[in-house]
């Protein structure tokens, strides 16, 4: 791998910023869910859509806490780990943080306390116009967030002076090549996530007990969003593959493990690529398909990996991570297609054999799964750079005792396990008990 010495830094920044990824996108994609369920519940016969937003909200609750805290660390390390990034890019990656802190102190301050503490003081529709106004407020925050990510990838609207960048056009910044789809990507992602959590959450209640109204409503619109979501993804995935063969010739190559320039470009399916023997082993592949997702030089002879020698990504870990969310977006796929088959247009999943309702339950963590992987291939597709074609992590690195940087990371990993397991087992908890009834400001509720 290109730069090994720096394969520590890179997965402890890695796996606290995946943390913060799935919350923050768990967070998203409920925010847009409860606000669903709120204003379904403003109808006459809306008492079950206002049970599934009452046991949500909750659960809401605990992922923005876990996501907006773990938003802290990355910051920390961010500043720690890679300080010649704010040298080099602060007028750029400065304000775009800034304006993420502000959206999020907007809709917290103004909004997200009235959705949770204030359901029982406000009027209903004043009550679902919060809870529509955190989705919104959310959306903005994490907008910008994507936005350095990806103008990170496909740098536009800067120039360069004294090894420094400066602002150019703040537009083009923002809605850089790559913005579109990667905002559309983690959207989609997002929800099929938050998807895929309620129909395992929904299932695990309907082991139980008879599953009420509210639960009901869940599982059918989850259903509904999680096809949706993924037949987005696989849009958002193909204009993204092409950006990347336009715009990250490398991270095509490594993606589609095109070794030599000017070889037939098979559309490999899987391998076990290896860059010391400099091509894949046990190839499973469809010969002289994979032409399209590959970057081509000004004479339109396809780039492979040979043109890229030491500025090239870690193959394996691209090709393998991009495939690793292929792989969970089509069991997820599958799963949903399946059930929809067995259910047969009902919204209740009791009358499914139980190994079915464990086979759902088990598919929760497909979301997780796709998120995740989906993060570790934008991100280390990218290396060796931080910022494409200008600042390598080399320059960017700080100098830190690998002794000292190994025993942070295991603190980290320790406690996003034990964050994770404790977000499980009250998740768990409340499918199987219920969640906690909400007190009035006088009596109970």
């Amino acid at each position: 791998m290109a730069y090994s010495s720096l394969w520590l830094p890179q997965i402890h920044f890695l796996a606290s910023l995946g943390f913060m990824a799935l919350f923050l996108g768990a967070s998203l994609g409920l925010a847009w869910l409860l606000a669903y369920f709120r204003l379904r519940s403003l109808r006459a016969d809306g008492a079950g859509w206002l049970a599934a937003y009452r046991f949500w909200v909750r659960v809401f609750a605990l992922a923005l806490a876990l996501g907006m805290t773990s938003g802290i660390a990355v910051l920390i390390q961010a500043g720690s780990l890679w300080p010649g990034l704010f040298v080099k890019a602060g007028d750029v990656i400065g304000p775009l943080l800034a304006a993420a802190l502000v959206c999020g102190f907007i809709f917290k301050s103004c909004f997200l306390g009235a959705m949770l503490f204030a359901e029982r003081r406000l009027t209903d529709r004043a009550h679902a116009l919060m809870a529509l106004m955190v989705a919104v407020g959310l959306t903005l925050t994490l907008f910008w967030l994507v936005a350095l990510v990806s103008w990170m990838q496909t740098p536009a609207g800067v120039w360069v002076f004294d090894d420094k960048y400066g602002v150019r056009d703040w537009a083009a910044v923002v809605f850089n090549p790559s913005f579109p789809w990667y905002a559309g990507l983690y959207l989609a992602a997002c929800l099929a996530c938050v998807a895929f959590l309620v129909l395992a959450v929904t299932a695990w209640q309907s082991l139980w007990h008879p599953l009420g109204d509210g639960e009901r409503h869940a599982f059918r619109t989850s259903m509904v969003l999680g096809g949706a979501s993924l037949v987005v993804l696989v849009c958002m995935a193909i204009g993204a593959g092409q950006m990347t063969a336009r715009l990250l010739p490398a991270k095509a190559a490594a993606t589609a493990g095109y070794w030599h320039s000017g070889s037939p470009p098979d559309f490999v399916l899987f391998a076990l690529p290896s860059e010391a023997a400099g091509g894949n082993r046990a190839s499973l592949h469809w010969p002289r398909a994979g032409g399209r997702w590959l970057g081509k030089n000004e004479e339109g002879e396809l780039r492979g990996l040979d043109q890229f020698a030491g500025m090239s990504p870690p193959v394996a870990a691209t090709f393998l991570s991009f495939r690793l969310a292929v792989l969970a977006g089509a069991l997820m796929a599958v799963c949903l297609a399946a059930t929809a088959v067995r259910l047969r247009g009902q919204a209740d999943p009791s009358g499914l054999p139980r190994w079915w309702k464990r086979w759902l339950v088990s598919m929760g963590i497909g979301g997780s799964l796709l998120m995740l992987a989906g993060v570790t291939y934008v991100m280390v597709g990218a290396h060796p750079y931080a910022i494409t074609g200008a600042v390598t992590l080399q320059e960017a690195a700080a100098v830190i005792e690998p002794g000292e940087l190994f025993l942070g990371m295991l603190a980290y990993l320790a406690v996003y396990g034990i964050c994770i397991a404790a977000f499980i087992g009250l998740v768990g908890h409340a499918a199987r008990y219920g969640v906690v009834p909400v007190a009035r400001h006088r009596g109970r509720a």
